[in-house]
Parts: C-alpha cells; sequence; structure tokens
C-alpha cells in the first residue's frame, strides 16, 4: 500500500477527536493502527479507511491519486456492495419471519458505508504478533474481501479458520446487528494472524446505521420464551471504538 497518494503533499490519517463533540471521532485517510491505551499491543497491519455512503460525507482529499484507477474502482465496488448490504438486511429480516425491510429502517436512508483496505505485511514471528488482535465489529455487518486465509473467529473456546473462497463475500455479523436481532445473530470475536512467508491484504466494508439512528431489538423478536436482552442504543460505534482500545468488548453497555 506504499505506492497510495493523496491530494496534498502525503495521505495523512485523521485521527482525532473534534472540539466541543467528545464522541464524534473522524477516522479517515491511511494509517498504521492506532495507539492503544493502557498496554494494549499494536496490531500488525496498515490500512486505508475511507467513507464511501452517503456519498456527501466522502473526503475526498484522502483518496488515493496513484493508481489512476483507484478512485473508479472503489467507487463501482462501493455501489455494488451497497446492493449487497440491501439485499443480505432483506433476506436476514425473512429468515427471522420479520417484513423484510425492518433492519434496513433501522440503518436508516444514511446508512453509513466504509471501505477499509487492509495491507499486512510478513511477519517473522507470527506466533507472538497478531495481525488484528481478538476483537468484535461495532457495526451492522461487515462485508470482507480476502486473499488468503489468516482471518479466524473464536467459538466455544477454539479459534476456527476461515477458508479462502475465490470471489467469494464473507459476511460478519457486528454488534449492531446482534443488539437488532435481540440476540439471535451472534457477533462473533475473531482476529487475524500475521504470517512469516507472505503478505495480504484484505478489503472489508463495514455497514452502520446513520449517524444520530436509533436502534434495538426489533418487536416481533421479543416475547415470553426470549425477553428483551438489549436496550435501545444510538451511535454506538463510538462506544464501541472506546473499549476496542482497551482490548475489550461493549456490548454488555447495551444490556437491557
Amino acid at each position: 500500500m506504499r505506492h497510495f497518494r493523496s491530494q496534498g503533499s502525503s495521505l495523512n490519517s485523521h485521527w482525532k477527536r473534534r472540539r466541543n463533540t467528545p464522541k464524534q471521532w473522524s477516522f479517515e485517510g491511511y494509517a498504521a493502527d492506532s495507539v492503544p491505551k493502557e498496554d494494549q499491543s499494536l496490531n500488525r497491519c496498515d490500512h486505508l479507511f475511507l467513507t464511501v455512503y452517503p456519498e456527501d460525507l466522502r473526503k475526498l482529499k484522502f483518496w488515493p491519486e496513484s493508481p489512476s484507477s483507484f478512485r473508479e474502482v472503489l467507487r463501482e465496488y462501493s455501489e455494488k456492495m451497497k446492493m449487497v448490504t440491501e439485499l443480505t438486511s432483506k433476506a436476514m429480516a425473512k429468515s427471522l419471519n420479520l417484513e423484510e425491510n425492518c433492519f434496513l429502517n433501522q440503518f436508516g436512508e444514511r446508512a453509513m458505508l466504509q471501505a477499509r483496505s487492509i495491507y499486512y505485511s510478513k511477519c517473522q514471528g507470527p506466533d507472538l504478533i497478531l495481525g488484528l488482535k481478538p476483537h468484535t465489529d461495532g457495526t451492522g455487518y461487515t462485508l470482507l474481501l480476502q486473499d488468503e486465509v489468516g482471518l479466524q473467529v473464536f467459538n466455544k473456546d477454539k479459534w476456527y479458520a476461515v477458508p479462502k473462497i475465490s470471489h467469494a463475500i464473507f459476511i460478519l455479523m457486528g454488534d449492531q446487528m446482534e443488539i437488532m436481532t435481540n440476540g439471535v445473530f451472534k457477533s462473533p470475536v475473531h482476529r487475524v494472524l500475521s504470517n512469516s512467508e507472505r503478505e495480504r491484504v484484505s478489503i472489508a466494508m463495514f455497514y452502520a446505521p446513520e449517524k444520530g439512528k436509533e436502534i434495538g431489538p426489533e418487536d416481533g423478536l421479543v416475547n415470553d420464551e426470549r425477553p428483551r436482552l438489549f436496550k435501545k442504543v444510538k451511535d454506538y460505534a463510538y462506544t464501541h471504538w472506546e473499549y476496542y482500545q482497551r482490548g475489550m468488548r461493549a456490548l454488555h453497555t447495551a444490556k437491557a
């Protein structure tokens, strides 16, 4: 990813709080892992993080000019992934015998879609350093395109490798979908292993509710057998980020 070049003198990441808005984080541009809190280890990866939807929130100054095809390719890929999010949301609703647009309504007309291109360099000590430390995603869900095996999910005290399937998009549930489905769909803890033999690249598209949109369990999933597990929350992604920096999950903050 060293060949990416943005407008201006360099491709700088925008990792800071905005004045007078303590929960409004802006994560844009190219960077290594942010400085962690409380002695948390750094992830061994570099990334390019860009908002692609809503279109008026795009910060084109962070979009690389080189290669020259980058912007058009990302626009086209984002359009296709936006279609996938709509189809996926409807399919999940139907699978739960809910009205097909219920999740789309919770995400809102200005649902967020953000692209993260991640570069994992070779590591001489893959048993000691992770590409990405164990975590859950604070999104609704994540659409992942991976070039090699490296992603693992944690279930029943074991780590399981997610196989690479050519031209396939892996859909990973996030905390906010677990909240919306009242715990039916789980947000799994996952990590990315380092590799001593080859570099790796993956492209993740994070799909989350629009800013300021309140979400909560669908009424059709709350009953005597499954009581309400979560309260309604707003801008959960910011809460998730605060806990992620400390190596912790944030889902407990949404418990009913």
